[in-house]
């Protein structure tokens, strides 16, 4: 499963389940995921419609472009059991599927131990949007080596917690989040910035999100595409330095190397890969 980790993950585009002609446009834009929403997109009394117009539209789509994902409903909702359902049946599988308001580690199992009955690897992301899931998130990113992805669902999970969605209101949620995707060793997206003509606003955040730690952000509009890349991918120079840290320590028979004058130690590689990840490069 360690292939489905090796991917960049800077920018997650939604598309409305109800919307499926926008997805083929959507991959074109240079997001690195894109992503059909059958969950807060659709209302409930639309869900069978949505279905029925977005599932067909992963048909030959698979490893094409950018990564192509499935946001179900709760497989705690018969909506979602629908849902995997219906994916299980399908001649080609997204290549992720997105798990929302997810509350216990089994129920992440679950549905991976279900797509495993198909021989195409899936990767699964995780949004904690619930207290519970906030209070068993270290569980739950540990829970299958098919996550690839930790999600902060910020609405559900402000609501739950009786807290206005703002960015200090729910610091102490996102360094959670943030901690078990890094103990975990997977990807940790933060919420869109949903005001569409703030570009002040979503550089800010999105440079905020950086440095808390997370590797991507999620977006409704592709305007908002080359701001979250700006921000979430490597400078020349921290390519360079990644490159020459790695290096070092490739030549190094020890667990400490002198870089640029400073002594670094091995369990900084981990982070110095993931740079080179996100620029899209290699050692």
């Amino acid at each position: 499963m360690t292939d489905l980790r090796s991917v960049r993950r800077r920018s997650f585009l939604f598309v409305p389940g109800l919307r499926p002609d926008r997805f083929a446009k959507a991959l074109e834009t240079g997001a690195d995921v894109v992503c059909i929403d059958l969950e807060d997109a659709v209302a409930p009394d639309r869900k069978d419609e949505a279905r029925a117009l977005s599932l067909p539209t992963y048909h030959g789509q698979r490893a094409a472009r950018a990564e192509k994902a499935l946001r179900i409903n709760s497989i705690r909702s018969p909506e979602g059991i629908a849902d995997i359902d219906a994916i299980l049946k399908l001649e080609t599988l997204p290549d992720a599927l997105v798990l929302p308001k997810v509350r216990s580690a089994d129920e992440v199992r679950i549905v991976a131990d279900l797509l495993r009955s198909r021989p195409e690897p899936v990767a699964l992301y995780v949004i904690i949007e619930t207290a519970e899931g906030l209070e068993r998130v270290a569980e739950i990113a540990e829970a299958d080596p098919s996550i690839v992805a930790l999600f902060i669902g910020a609405i559900d999970l402000s609501a739950e917690l009786r807290v206005r969605p703002t960015w200090d209101a729910l610091l102490y949620a996102r360094s959670r989040i943030v901690h078990a995707a890094a103990r975990a060793g997977v990807a940790v997206l933060d919420v869109p910035f949903l005001d569409l003509e703030d570009a002040a606003g979503l550089e800010a955040e999105a440079r905020r999100a950086v440095a808390l730690g997370f590797t991507g952000k999620a977006l409704i509009h592709p305007g908002h595409l080359a701001t979250i890349h700006a921000a979430f991918t490597p400078t020349e120079e921290e390519v360079a330095h990644a490159r020459r840290i790695i290096a070092a320590f490739q030549q190094s028979t020890t667990g400490l190397v002198v870089v640029d004058g400073k002594l670094i130690e091995k369990p900084v590689v981990r982070e110095m890969e993931r740079i080179l990840l996100n620029a899209g490069t290699a050692a």
